[in-house]
């Protein structure tokens, strides 16, 4: 047997062949541990190439069938030499949890195949833009369409306006949006306007919030709550971060002091309304309730990222949810269905000082191109059907609490939470309220957690400071199927 191949688990009461992709149900059937020859494994993987749309329902541990990784080895390994780190985004590089990354092949609504042919259910959804599952079949019957007709124009098209006007109804701060193409794109764009609108230059920020790559950004918190940002990567000069303010989350003093130092100089606050890059925090509502009252006193700009949050944990989002409104918002992942998007968006009197409208510059060659476009549209489409919120938030609910109970059951210290389909745990007893909190979970049991689940076919994010996310074509049998193999695990963890 190869290095790189692994023990998997067997399934003791469902199938491994389910029912076609279409089908919500699947046939239960016994498993009958199989031999582990070479050939058998080949004709495993012959069956799995054919039947790619099928789906599977997985489960505990019993009776061992071959886990292997060896075509994603051999990728990974060459792409090192022509990536840096193998990857184009570092998280996937698996080095916060060890061992080497899966390589992806396809995916299909709530599962993920790599290339060595390993099927798995799927809690990362490309990080949270599959809220209605993978090639869904009504994004992919609109991309085909439009893609006879072009895959960009980088001049208006119609489908700008109709993605424009559903996320203008949708989001309760948004009175005029410009599309980007990627969160932090956005996060860059909302920046300047802030500044820009309120003739400012500091911002604040919260410990553990992450706003995309953009040097002003990328700081980290000092001594102090009041400390100004030291930059956090080598390359972002001081002076990019010396208007930075950094505060804790869910700490309303800590930003009252900031305020009170910096009084009349802070064009605005940014923060994640639920936090999802240093795994998932809630907010007291008293927090964000706070914030709001400190920025209208101060004349400075209350911004809402909602790359993560928007259109996931309700259909408006984050201020829907907690019913309070920001002056700006940023948005993407969801609204491009799958595509590269972002966008920022706000206030008609602040947008229009965006160009061509006003005097502050950003400008894209791929901004609202028809594919994300249309794919943003049909997805939306999708999540405005009755009872759409109810299942996400039902299923969510299913997972994260049949994990902790497995967890505590097995004497495990554990908590987490969800809020519709973003979900989140930490390996301490908790409660986590900000970054300094999450920073006390076991690291070390989360990677274990995190290899086990993986080749007991379950995908979670490879970080414990990253949030999970859950899908439409999320059903109870995958869910169930995930708890019963982490209850496998926890008793060896």
């Amino acid at each position: 047997m190869a290095s790189s191949t692994l023990a998997l688990r067997g399934c003791t009461s469902t199938s491994l062949l389910g029912a076609s992709q279409c089908s919500q149900k699947s046939t239960v059937q016994p498993f009958v541990a199989l031999p582990t020859s070479s050939s058998r494994i080949a004709s495993i993987e012959g069956l799995v190439s054919k039947r790619s749309a099928s789906r599977f329902s997985m489960a505990v541990a019993t009776e061992r069938q071959v886990y292997s990784t060896t075509k994603s080895d051999e990728i990974f390994k060459a792409a090192k030499e022509l990536l840096p780190g193998g990857v184009n985004s570092p998280v996937r590089a698996f080095k916060s949890v060890g061992g080497q990354p899966i390589v992806f092949d396809r995916v299909k609504g709530s599962h993920s195949w790599d290339v060595d042919g390993n099927e798995y259910v799927d809690y990362v959804g490309s990080w949270g833009p599959a809220i209605i599952g993978h090639a869904d079949d009504e994004v992919i019957a609109a991309l085909t369409e439009q893609l006879q007709k072009g895959t960009s124009f980088g001049a208006p098209c119609a489908l700008e306006n109709v993605l424009a006007q559903m996320v203008i109804d949708a989001v309760p701060s948004v009175e005029m949006v410009r599309f980007v193409n990627s969160g932090t794109e956005a996060c860059m764009g909302m920046l300047r306007l802030a500044r820009a609108f309120t003739d400012r230059e500091k911002v604040l920020k919260f410990e553990g919030c992450y706003h995309g790559h953009a040097d002003s950004f990328l700081v980290q918190a000092g001594s102090g709550v009041a400390t100004l940002g030291l930059p956090d990567s080598p390359g972002v000069p001081k002076a990019a971060t010396a208007a930075t303010l950094v505060a804790q989350y869910n700490d309303l003093e800590s930003v009252r002091e900031i305020f009170r130092q910096h009084k009349g100089e802070i064009a605005a606050v940014v923060l994640e309304p639920v936090v999802g890059n240093s795994g998932f925090i809630i907010p007291d509502k008293e927090f964000l309730e706070g914030l709001r009252e400190l920025t209208k006193e101060d004349g400075a700009l209350l911004v809402f990222d909602e790359v993560m949050t928007g259109f996931r944990i309700a259909y408006g989002g984050a201020q829907e949810h907690f019913g309070i409104t920001p002056d700006l918002t940023t948005m993407g992942k969801v609204i491009g269905g799958g595509l590269p998007v972002g966008a920022y968006g706000g206030r008609r009197e602040i947008m229009e000082m965006v160009a061509p409208a006003g005097p502050m510059y950003q400008a894209g060659t791929l901004s609202g191109n028809p594919l994300a476009m249309i794919s943003g549209i049909k997805t939306l489409e999708r999540l405005q059907r009755p009872g759409s919120y109810e299942q996400l938030d039902r299923i969510t609910g299913r997972l994260i609490n049949g994990l902790l109970d497995a967890a505590r059951e097995a004497g495990h210290d554990i908590c987490g939470g969800h809020i519709s389909g973003m979900f989140g745990f930490f390996f301490c007893k908790g409660p986590v309220n900000n970054f300094q909190d999450a920073k006390k979970s076991d690291t070390a049991k989360f990677a274990k957690f995190h290899r086990g689940m993986l080749e007991r076919g379950h995908y979670f994010a490879p970080s414990q400071y990253e949030a999970g996310f859950t899908s439409l074509a999320h059903t109870e049998a995958d869910v169930d199927a995930t708890i019963a193999a982490a209850k496998d695990l926890f008793k060896s963890l």
